[in-house]
């Protein structure tokens, strides 16, 4: 397999540089605060789970469920929030990676190692991912949506995302004030939460991402035979919102629920399932019956006193279809 000499990413790799530092800030006592720490943690959820794992991958790339209006423009917001492109971007891309799956064309797929498949990708310049050539063909249906289209239009989507920086510490800032702290005092309750609510929690949020890509591709177990090399990876499916179950979700792409035995805990499926009582997730993919079928062959053959022969039938997974606006694949 022949790759292009790389030429370096400078907008992606400073901007990946500079969150880094900014985020390397909170091991210095004067940036702490209780306050940063639960926001933090309530931004993991809000931004990592709602914003990413749900609203980028499970609803708009894959439209595992559908939404009110309000809602999906709600979680359009937290996704850009957390600096990994405008949804119609990070659609396209995603698309391609199902269309190419661990092949050469592949956008992230750790061909190349571990770290190609974690972030070196996004370090380097690929004319296959020119911005609006890619959305085209991969997520059209994005692209002609007035609202996405005005989130990757100039760039608003960093703009929405440094924006919540500022309302961070604007808060803190003002709620400390109010309090009677000094402006020094105010300062530093500010910057607690900028840092902690905003910098911190971006970091962790790029590599749950960015270890789907890698470290589900490497290691792990399968529940299906498909035609990459997604894995299962345990400690990834929960630190990564359930999209560590990634060969599940590669043998049904579409389905919102990627934990398909009990014990595979995917926060994002139960997060859907409480907006299902809520009234405000409808049309919820779930997995296919031939999948589900053969997960259940599969506890049959480990449990022997049932007398079942221990013969599993034929896979069951097929090539996974490309998107609805994807091409058709190709070899």
């Amino acid at each position: 397999m022949k790759f292009n000499s790389p030429r370096i990413n400078w907008r992606n790799g400073l901007f990946f540089l500079f969150i880094h530092l900014i985020a390397i800030l909170a091991f210095l006592p004067w940036f702490f605060s209780w306050t940063g720490v639960a926001l933090f943690a309530a931004g993991l959820f809000a931004f990592g789970t709602l914003g990413m794992s749900i609203g980028y991958h499970r609803l708009f790339t894959h439209r595992g469920f559908s939404c009110p209006r309000w809602l999906e423009c709600s979680i359009a917001i937290l996704g850009c929030c957390c600096g990994e492109e405008a949804p119609a971007f990070w659609v396209a891309v995603h698309r391609k990676h199902h269309h190419h799956s661990d092949g050469q064309h592949d956008p992230h797929s750790p061909l190349r190692g571990f770290f190609w498949g974690h972030v070196g990708w996004l370090l380097v310049k690929d004319d296959a991912l020119q911005r609006y050539t890619i959305i085209d063909r991969y997520a059209r249906d994005l692209q002609r949506d007035p609202f996405h289209a005005w989130l990757i239009a100039h760039d608003r989507w960093i703009h929405l995302f440094f924006a919540s920086w500022v309302i961070f510490f604007a808060v803190g800032f003002g709620f400390a004030g109010l309090t009677g702290a000094s402006v020094s005092e105010a300062g530093q309750f500010g910057l607690s939460l900028m840092i902690w609510g905003g910098a911190v929690r971006t970091v962790v949020v790029w590599h749950q991402t960015w270890f789907v890509n890698s470290a589900a591709h490497l290691w792990g177990y399968r529940n299906y035979e498909t035609r990459d090399d997604s894995r299962n990876n345990a400690w990834a499916g929960i630190f990564c919102n359930g999209d560590g179950w990634h060969n599940n979700h590669h043998a049904d792409p579409s389905s919102a629920r990627h934990g398909h035995k009990t014990w595979e805990i995917d926060l994002s499926w139960l997060t859907i399932r409480a907006l299902m009582a809520l009234g405000l997730a409808r049309d919820v993919v779930l997995p296919s019956e031939a999948l589900a079928a053969r997960l259940q062959a599969e506890r049959m053959r480990l449990a022997p006193d049932i007398g079942y022969d221990g013969v599993l039938p034929a896979p069951v997974a097929t090539p996974i279809p490309a998107s609805p606006t994807a091409p058709a694949e190709h070899k």
